[in-house]
């Protein structure tokens, strides 16, 4: 996990560093003011980077499917045109986007349960877990507290153990949008 500012949105050379992605929408010819024929808008799942992709002709391709998009050979998609901020994604993509991230994060349960394991302060005054919706300084002394006696195994143990998050996959995929959104000046799971 990260902890950097954001200063706009990405290049092309961050995007390349995805492996896969999971499709929002794929937005047709003059759908929602888009010209030049098909594009889909997707989100990685390593570092939640927002992109256009070209797909290969002939590719059928629809939300939510993963596709890859490293420097390997991709069967479905022809190129990464470019890295995209929210405000422009079409209306079907954010709507899609928190349950993508919800899934990635699902997937990638390790990963975050790690996070609530190994989280640390931000600054002198905020840590880590304060970012989360949800956790404020009583639950994040709580937190502390719960996992120092025993580290967290899962998210399922997450919620049994801190009652008080009762959806930590959806706390975290709240999170990431807000750091999309630049609603927050650190950075912890996206890239500047």
């Amino acid at each position: 996990m990260r902890n950097t500012t954001r200063s706009g949105h990405g290049t092309d050379r961050e995007a390349l560093r995805e492996e896969y992605a999971i499709v929002l929408d794929v937005v047709l010819e003059g759908q929602d003011s888009f010209r030049g024929g098909e594009i889909i808008q997707a989100i990685g799942t390593t570092s939640f980077t927002l992109l256009e992709l070209s797909p290969k002709t002939g590719a059928t391709v629809k939300p939510t499917d993963k596709v890859y998009i490293g420097e390997g050979r991709r069967d479905k998609i022809q190129y990464i045109k470019r890295t995209i901020d929210p405000s422009k994604l079409s209306g079907a993509a954010k709507s899609e986007l928190l349950f993508a991230l919800q899934d990635i994060i699902d997937e990638r349960e390790n990963d975050f349960v790690a996070f609530f394991n190994k989280a640390g302060p931000i600054t002198i005054r905020k840590h880590s877990l304060e970012s989360i919706p949800g956790i404020g300084k009583k639950h994040l002394a709580q937190i502390l507290e719960i996992r120092e006696e025993k580290p967290f195994e899962n998210f399922k143990d997450i919620k049994t153990r801190c009652t008080f998050i009762s959806d930590p996959q959806k706390a975290l995929a709240q999170r990431i949008v807000d750091e999309l959104e630049g609603n927050d000046d650190f950075k912890i799971f996206t890239r500047r």
